[in-house]
């Protein structure tokens, strides 16, 4: 996409389904994002740990969403993910009953393995009752069986694979899924990312790295680029987007959400969980989604970042954004509002994007009331802020120096 212009490359949006603490679905999730209040509380699975909050959609029931005998079936992350396809191939006015199975991919992106029901299943071997191990405890919480589960669903036979680079999980899976889709391998793939890391395990974890927010101020939790930011908050949640080639979409007269234009990835090959001082490698992932776009800098009108309200990450990624950028485009960051959903963050942060786009205004990043100086940025404060965008960013890094960024247009 260039001034406007569609290119050949470039892939539509049809369909976005979510399962996030702010919404259910494109529109509530929408209302709930420019509504700017964490859904921040107190979580049962971690009480009695240094961090016991977290952002979950605590009105999704996937017994009544997915039926009992299903959802009995599968760990959490899967329940997310086939939630959050059903609606996206509704968003999409998709019937899969009638599409060419082995032309129809799913590529989802999964930061972990699930553990939600391993604690109990080694407690079981500790107590010398291996006889008494579930033999569902490993199909259940591999990755792979989220995007494996989807295709079961719809009947989708093309390719199927999850991606796991972390934080970037779900825009890595997105970006492959525009690959099959240019390479004529599918017309369609639905692709995202999903992800439950509300265990005790994933919270200690965090809170011994010293990055999770500690309540100290309130509820609000995560607040990123804030002078005074502490860390975020555990999230769970699910977002799947429908992608198809322009041609397939325009023969069965599909509404486009937006296009996708643009991915670029790299890795900073620096320090397991620390981002490279420079944030070089960011910048090039950023820089790649540019030139695939054929676009420059001047060209982006708003960019949706990362934003983990740590003091490291937060001040190299506003660097990275100030080099590529002269004039510095408005930023939000949603985990302020959606919490960290790690593998699924990146997925949900695109749709943020498309939805951002469509409606030609930027939410406001909840709860970071201050600036901090540092961060030469001019981040969307208070309320959402109206602006007349074509094309827009969406930054994701994670563990193991992973860099992924997606540019939209409409």
């Amino acid at each position: 996409m260039v001034n406007g212009e569609t290119r050949p490359g470039d892939i539509a949006v049809t369909g976005v389904g979510l399962i996030t603490a702010p919404g259910t679905g494109a529109e509530d999730f929408w209302q709930g994002m420019c509504a700017a209040r964490p859904e921040v509380t107190e979580d049962p699975v971690l009480t009695g740990l240094p961090v016991n909050s977290s952002c979950r959609p605590e009105k999704f029931d996937p017994e009544q969403l997915l039926g009992g005998r299903l959802s009995r079936r599968l760990d959490r992350f899967t329940q997310l993910a086939l939630a959050a396809a059903d609606q996206a191939l509704l968003d999409a006015r998709l019937d899969a009953s009638q599409w060419r199975a082995p032309r129809v991919g799913v590529v989802l992106g999964v930061g972990s393995n699930s553990i939600e029901r391993y604690g109990e299943q080694f407690r079981l071997l500790d107590e010398g009752r291996a006889a008494h191990v579930s033999p569902r405890a490993l199909p259940r919480s591999v990755p792979n069986m989220a995007a494996g589960e989807v295709a079961m669903r719809v009947n989708a036979q093309g390719p199927n694979f999850v991606t796991s680079s972390a934080c970037a999980s779900g825009a890595t899976a997105i970006g492959v899924a525009r690959d099959l889709l240019r390479a004529g391998t599918c017309d369609v793939v639905l692709t995202g990312g999903s992800e439950s890391v509300r265990t005790a395990m994933t919270a200690a974890c965090f809170a011994q790295l010293g990055v999770l927010s500690d309540g100290s101020r309130g509820p609000v939790g995560c607040r990123p680029f804030d002078r005074d930011r502490t860390g975020f908050v555990l999230g769970e949640g699910a977002a799947v987007l429908v992608l198809e080639t322009l041609e397939h979409a325009r023969n069965r007269r599909a509404p486009v959400r937006a296009r996708l234009c643009g991915y670029g990835a790299s890795t900073d090959a620096y320090h397991p969980t620390s981002p490279h001082p420079e944030g070089r490698g960011a910048e090039a992932a950023v820089l790649g989604a540019l030139a695939d776009a054929g676009l420059v800098p001047a060209d982006i009108h708003h960019v949706n970042a990362h934003g983990t309200a740590t003091r490291a990450g937060d001040l190299i990624e506003a660097a990275m954004i100030g080099r590529v950028f002269a004039a510095a485009p408005p930023v939000t960051a949603s985990k302020a509002m959606t919490g960290h959903c790690m593998g699924a963050s990146a997925a949900i942060e695109a749709v943020v994007t498309v939805l951002t786009l469509q409606h030609q205004t930027i939410p406001p990043v909840a709860g970071t009331t201050c600036v901090d100086p540092q961060a030469d940025l001019n981040v969307v404060l208070d309320v959402p802020r109206a602006v007349p965008m074509r094309t827009a960013l969406s930054t994701s890094f994670g563990f193991g120096g992973q860099n992924a960024a997606l540019v939209f247009s409409v």
